[in-house]
This record gives structure tokens, sequence and C-alpha cells, in this order.
């Protein structure tokens, strides 16, 4: 099983948009994002998403193209500050490939959590529109498949 990490795309400060949309700049990062992707075949069974509106316009841009199962949806224990644990025993009874689209710090302390057993170990450095990839083998043991920022892309 393949877990797609995404942080949401740049997103306007509150004062100008309350709601914190993605930016122009946040929907550019995320479609050179899903370009990336679909240029190295991925598709996923399921999207999550923390409800969250910058989140949700993420996931809907990415899943318009990969997301293959018809799931694109608001998941609970995906918020910022989420213990990234309990989102973790959620994942063992989860074998298809799924997409998470989420926020700081609970981004890369899911990543942390599952490849060290640790979320306070700060394995990568999220910035908006990037990405980890980890991988479940047979065995249940997680690895970092790859991990990449927006300029990547």
């Amino acid at each position: 099983m393949r877990l797609y990490l995404v942080q949401h795309g740049d997103a306007l400060t509150k004062d100008v948009d309350p709601e914190r949309q993605l930016s122009a700049q946040g929907r550019a990062d995320i479609t050179r994002l899903l370009e990336w992707l679909v240029t190295n075949d991925v598709a996923v069974s399921s999207i999550w998403h923390s409800g969250k509106t910058r989140a949700r316009q993420t996931a809907e841009l990415l899943g318009a193209v990969l997301e293959t199962g018809g799931k694109i949806s608001p998941a609970e224990d995906l918020g910022p500050n989420d213990p990234p644990e309990v989102f973790m025993k959620r994942l063992q009874s989860i074998d298809e490939d799924t997409l998470i689209a989420s926020h700081l710090p609970f981004v890369a302390r899911v990543v942390s959590q599952a490849v060290t057993g640790s979320s306070d170990k700060q394995l990568v450095e999220f910035q908006p529109g990037g990405i980890a990839v980890i991988e479940r083998n047979e065995s249940g043991a997680w690895h970092l498949i790859y991990f990449a920022g927006p300029g990547f892309f």
C-alpha cells in the first residue's frame, strides 16, 4: 500500500479570504504536482482531505485525474494538530493506495510516525504543494519512497 501525503497548496491569507482558498500560486503548484504524478502513472483508490477549504480544493484538483474509486471525501483526524497515531491505526485496515490532502504539522508527523515510530522526529520538511510517498510492505513496515517540494515539479 502506498500513501501519498500532500500538503495543501499555497492559500490566501485569512485577512484576504477567511476560508483560505488556494491562491493562484497554490493552484499552479498542485497542477504541476498532478502532471508529475500522472507522468509516473499514479492512481489511488481514495482521496481524503481535512475538510478545510484549501485541503478540499487540493484534493479535488488531484482527484479529478488520479482517483479511481469514486471517493474524494473529508475525513476525521486529518487536521493540522491531530495526532498521527490515530490516523495510522485507521490505515491498518486499508490496502489500497490512498492520497491525503492535509496540513502541517500533520503530514510531516505522519511520515515520521510511520517510518521512525515517533511523530516527534522530523524526517521531512514540507512546503505548500509538497508530497511525501510512504509505502507499507507485506510485513507492515513503512518506508519513505520519495519526497519533493513544489520546486521539483
